[in-house]
C-alpha cells in the first residue's frame, strides 16, 4: 500500500502528469497481447499485420482479421484502469493518454486527450483515396470497400511497415518532454519507437510511475516507483485515495 500511496502523493503533486499504457492493460478486458504465452504471436503469423502482405492478400487478410481478432477487439469494454485514468483526467490530474493500443477502450472510458501511436480498430481508412469510416457500417464478415471508389478499405491501425500516424506521434512527444510526471501502464518497454517516450520523459525530469504485473524494460532503467499489480487493482486503489 506504500507504494500506492508514494504514486498517489505524485499524481497529486503534480503539474503536467501524462499516462502511457500498453497491452498489458487492456488485458483486463479481454483482449490478448501481442507477445507472451497468451499472445496474438502464438495464434496469428506476424505476416497478417505486414502491410506489404495485406496489400497483396488484402482478401485473405481480412478473412484472418476477422476469425477471432477484430471481434475480441471491437466487442471488449474498458475495464476499471480505463475508468479510473479518465476520472483523474476529468479531476484535472491527467492531462493526455498516449496508449499503444489499437482497442479504442480508452475514448470508450472517457477520456478525451487521446493520442494513439498505433491507430485505432474502430476506423477503416482507404489507401487510394484517404476516406476514413466507422467499422460499425460494414459487416466485417465481407471485406469492406470504399463507398467513393471500391477500393477495399484498410484497418486504420499501424501495420508493420507504415508509419506512425504524424499527429498523434507529434502530440505524443511534446507531452513526454513537457509532463513531470508519467503513468506508465502494462507496457514491456520494448516496441519502439514508442517505448522512447518514457524515456525521454524521464530524461526531461519526469517521475516515472509505473505499474506493470512483471518487471519491464524501463523498470530497472527509468522508472521511479514501480508497482508489481496488475493495472485494474492498482489504478483502482489510486482512484479510490484520489475521492477520499
Amino acid at each position: 500500500m506504500e507504494l500506492i500511496n508514494n504514486a498517489a502523493m505524485v499524481l497529486k503533486d503534480s503539474k503536467f502528469a501524462v499516462a502511457f499504457t500498453g497491452a498489458g492493460i487492456s488485458v483486463e478486458s479481454g483482449i490478448a497481447p501481442f507477445r507472451g504465452e497468451n499472445g496474438i504471436w502464438n495464434k496469428y503469423e506476424e505476416k497478417l499485420f505486414e502491410i506489404n502482405y495485406f496489400s497483396s492478400h488484402t482478401k485473405e487478410a481480412w478473412e484472418m482479421l476477422c476469425d477471432g481478432f477484430y471481434e475480441a477487439t471491437l466487442k471488449s469494454n474498458p475495464n476499471n484502469a480505463h475508468i479510473a485514468l479518465a476520472k483523474l483526467e476529468q479531476n484535472g490530474i491527467i492531462k493526455a493518454v498516449i496508449t499503444q493500443n489499437i482497442d479504442n477502450l480508452h475514448t470508450k472510458a472517457g477520456s478525451k486527450n487521446v493520442y494513439e501511436l498505433h491507430g485505432n480498430a474502430s476506423k477503416l481508412t482507404c489507401l487510394h483515396d484517404g476516406s476514413k469510416y466507422s467499422v460499425q457500417d460494414f459487416d466485417l464478415r465481407i471485406a469492406p470497400c470504399c463507398k467513393k471508389c471500391g477500393t477495399i478499405l484498410k484497418p486504420d491501425f499501424v501495420f508493420f511497415g507504415e508509419m506512425l500516424p504524424e499527429k498523434d506521434m507529434r502530440m505524443s512527444v511534446e507531452a513526454s518532454r513537457n509532463c513531470d510526471v508519467m503513468l506508465v501502464i502494462g507496457s514491456t518497454g520494448i516496441v519502439y519507437p514508442a517505448a522512447s517516450l518514457p524515456v525521454d520523459a524521464k530524461r526531461n525530469g519526469a517521475i516515472i510511475i509505473e505499474i506493470n504485473p512483471k518487471p519491464s524494460a524501463f523498470t530497472n532503467e527509468i522508472t521511479d516507483i514501480f508497482i508489481p499489480m496488475e493495472a485494474v487493482k492498482a489504478m483502482m486503489q489510486i482512484w479510490d485515495l484520489f475521492k477520499e
